[in-house]
């Protein structure tokens, strides 16, 4: 009768302790916190008020036949006079990252684009034949906008702004105008469909290069109602 009293007093703590334990357990904490504020696919970074969305994508072309020039007749191209009757293929890795948050001046947002391209030509790895160049990490897009100010590397808005060439089939018989460009631009969203933006750019006909001090000015207004577009270019 001794030996079992303190035995079951030790069996009563030993009980009591867990309990107690069990009931101070903390909930999971929530690592990933959901921000809707911006659309889906956004997330918290921890421990801000700065929503981050990050993707990508794998693409691969392919693409055979005599005839790939501007000038849509040729089995060589017009610029390089390279003969065009081959095939060829290229794969495209592509990652992306949108930030946004609310300030006192409006939505502060960020996007960025990295790309890596490899293209099989028919000659060597530089050959004009290969449109991707087997190029290295190269940056597509990286810019900050604040209330409708968008600073940093960019496509120009003469392309940009009517979603580059529309809905052509093949850029080798309706080339684009140079792209590549750092930028200061300012969107106007006057709502109804109709929008409007005017961009300072800099390069001349290579991407890169500058060609005054003077920057080039793209302005363009467009009407989704009405499907026009109006451009200025200087």
């Amino acid at each position: 009768m001794y030996i079992k009293s303190p035995l079951l007093g030790l069996t009563a703590l030993m009980t009591v302790s867990v309990g107690r334990a069990a009931g101070a357990e903390r909930e999971p904490a929530e690592y990933i916190k959901i921000c809707d504020v911006l659309g889906s696919g956004y997330s918290y970074i921890p421990n801000t008020e700065t929503c981050l969305r990050i993707g990508g994508y794998v693409r691969y072309d392919i693409g055979l036949g005599d005839v790939r020039s501007y000038d849509s007749a040729r089995t060589s191209d017009v610029r390089t006079g390279e003969d065009q009757g081959t095939w060829r293929n290229s794969t495209r890795f592509t990652f992306k990252t949108w930030t946004g948050q609310q300030t006192e001046l409006g939505a502060l947002t960020t996007y960025t684009e990295t790309q890596v391209n490899f293209g099989n030509s028919a000659n060597s790895h530089d050959s004009p034949q290969n449109y991707d160049f087997n190029s290295g990490l190269a940056l597509a897009s990286a810019w900050v906008e604040l209330g409708g100010l968008r600073v940093g590397k960019e496509g120009s808005a003469f392309d940009t702004f009517v979603s580059y060439a529309g809905n052509v089939l093949d850029s080798m018989l309706v080339p684009s105008a140079g792209f590549d460009t750092n930028v200061a631009q300012y969107h106007f969203d006057a709502g109804n469909g109709i929008s409007t933006v005017i961009s300072l750019e800099q390069g001349s006909g290579s991407a890169g290069t500058i060609d005054s001090y003077i920057p080039h000015v793209v302005g363009k207004r467009c009407s989704q109602a009405t499907a026009l577009s109006s451009s200025l270019l200087m």
